[in-house]
């Protein structure tokens, strides 16, 4: 067993299932703010368009979070969502106190980390990065070479 949990071939379907698990979680803060479903935002309801920094961070959730989600353009999205994450730790929570378990930060902290960990790595399996990507690659390989005209 632990030879397996060591494997390298594991690796990127587990990074794939991690990207996917935590990209649904941002997106599903992102829909709470900004449509009032799964509870709403703080203390239910919806947040007013075009507030900040609230409604900015409400459509970085949503977008980025379906973005990361669904392995498109993951690191661009996971560099975003980073960001903003670090800006509502160092903003919203960090003045309340010192530790995220005193200023409820701690959401902050380990989406502003998983999302610079994918920003790194990139989106693993089952990304659309990577079936783009082989499509891509698939049709440079396919084309055929131009013709360059011969100059008598």
């Amino acid at each position: 067993m632990p030879g397996r949990l060591n494997s390298a071939t594991a690796q990127p379907y587990v990074l794939g299932l991690f990207r996917m698990v935590v990209g649904l979680l941002f997106a599903c803060h992102g829909a709470a703010s900004l449509f009032g479903v799964l509870g709403g935002a703080a203390g239910g309801g919806t947040i007013d368009a075009g507030t900040w920094p609230g409604w900015y961070a409400a459509v970085i959730q949503l977008v980025g979070g379906g973005l990361i989600l669904l392995g498109l353009g993951t690191r661009a999205a996971a560099v975003v969502s980073s960001g903003s994450m670090a800006y509502a730790y160092f903003k919203v929570h960090q003045p309340g106190a010192l530790w995220p378990m005193e200023n409820g930060g701690e959401a902050s902290v380990m989406f502003c980390w998983a999302f610079l960990l994918l920003a790194f790595t990139g989106s693993g399996a089952f990304g659309l990065d990577r079936l783009l990507a082989r499509r891509t690659s698939e049709q440079e390989q396919s084309a055929p070479e131009p013709q360059t005209p011969v100059a008598a």
